[in-house]
């Protein structure tokens, strides 16, 4: 019996998403990178996996409820960089993609920080260049 190829993964790595995100968001692995957090969050986004955008938010900036729109269609994602600053601390700056309904395409452009405690990478906050 063959086994069905994973599907790509949605964070634009040429992965397979069982071989890339799929297994953080399953937490059955841990991201061991800023940026494989960040591109897991971005594949969480995609499939409106509110849970994993909390678990993977730092407690000091994390809101108490996450609402996710089921009218956003997320479209791509490219990472500009990735710099560890610290052991501890990163930066990756990322473009996302994606559409509200049958609107036009939107560009969200954003720096975003995160720090690693007890071996895990969280996301912590970040800024948008463009605004």
């Amino acid at each position: 019996m063959s086994k069905l190829a994973s599907p790509p993964c949605p964070c634009g790595s040429g992965h397979a998403l069982d071989a890339c995100c799929g297994p953080l968001l399953a937490t059955q692995a841990v991201a061991r990178t800023a940026e494989a957090l960040m591109r897991s969050r971005y594949t969480a986004h995609v499939r409106g996996d509110r849970e994993y955008l909390l678990a993977s938010w730092h407690p000091s900036t994390r809101p108490a409820t996450l609402e996710v729109d089921d009218a956003v269609r997320w479209l791509g994602l490219a990472v500009k960089r990735h710099v560890q600053s610290a052991p501890d601390a990163a930066v990756v700056e990322f473009v996302a993609r994606y559409r509200i309904g049958g609107g036009s395409a939107v560009r969200l452009h954003e720096t975003s920080r995160f720090v690693r405690q007890h071996g895990r990478w969280y996301y912590l906050d970040g800024t948008f260049p463009d605004a």
